[in-house]
């Protein structure tokens, strides 16, 4: 090689240095900002603690004087929610505050958001009941996270006496709702404990179509989890509130009640659903 070619490989070599140390700082921010893979979204999820001291909503008097609801079992109780993102969600207080004012109750909030029934599902469900002190009435209201992370669904038998409390199933949505009620009335035996099932999506046909066969990564669809949360609360007798499909919303209108997420409802989806989950707590059926 000639001496000047020298000279210029030299200044090559140089110059893709300098550029590499020059923006060092930005290949770090980069590799500090690549997309989180699903077992560090978990691992941050499961950090996330229940905040029931922020989410406490109370009866306006006057409307609980006039409500149809006065004389009702539950009317003037005390009302616990758990659950993930659609139990939570500023936009649900919409939904709570007409449980508060139609059933003269104070409703508090366990949800948090990203939460499943499954015990690797966020700040799962077992882990809000644990949190919670004792109130009259405990309403389960989840999990689409279950389906959509693909969470073992299990069957109504799992984390029962039928198979002697085995933990190991309480990584499947049904043992955890099982764990959930059994551990509700260990707190309250006198508990009112009420089920809201998952509420429909519309990101996938799966998500709103109750005859889709198009099944998650666990080989379930979401109308499976949805039957396996019946059928949970059909063995311990627990009162269930269908809203997969008493919301009443469909393809044909869900824009109206739905965020751009196609999984997250507006104040006005809300608004829909709150008196028909008021009915149904008022006297549980």
């Amino acid at each position: 090689m000639k001496t000047a070619d020298k000279h210029v490989a030299r200044k090559i070599i140089l110059c893709m240095i300098l550029f590499i140390v020059g923006n060092s700082g930005v290949f770090a921010q980069d590799q500090e900002h690549r997309p989180m893979t699903q077992e560090e979204v978990q691992a941050w999820l499961r950090t996330r603690n229940p905040e029931p001291e922020k989410h406490v909503l109370r009866p306006n008097a006057k409307v609980a004087r006039r409500s149809p609801y006065r004389g009702c079992k539950n009317f003037g109780k005390r009302i616990a929610v758990f659950g993930g993102s659609l139990s939570v969600n500023p936009e649900s207080d919409v939904a709570k505050q007409i449980w508060a004012d139609m059933l003269g109750a104070e409703v508090t909030t366990y949800g948090v958001g990203g939460a499943g029934f499954s015990s690797e599902q966020g700040c799962t469900l077992q882990r809000q009941v644990d949190t919670a002190g004792v109130f009259d009435i405990y309403v389960l209201w989840a999990s689409t996270n279950d389906y959509t992370n693909s969470r073992k669904c299990g069957t109504w038998k799992d984390y029962t006496v039928l198979d002697g409390y085995d933990e190991t199933k309480l990584v499947t949505q049904c043992g955890g709702i099982n764990y959930c009620i059994r551990r509700i009335l260990e707190k309250n035996p006198q508990a009112e404990i009420y089920f809201f099932t998952s509420l429909r999506f519309f990101g996938n046909d799966a998500g709103h179509n109750p005859f889709s066969q198009e099944p998650n990564r666990s080989g379930k669809t979401f109308a499976d989890y949805i039957q396996a949360q019946k059928d949970c609360c059909a063995y311990h007798g627990i009162p269930v509130l269908d809203q997969y499909n008493l919301q009443g919303i469909n393809e044909y209108n869900y824009q109206q009640f739905y965020k751009e997420d196609k999984l997250h409802m507006t104040e006005e989806g809300y608004r829909r659903i709150g008196p028909v989950q008021a009915a149904f707590l008022a006297n549980g059926r």
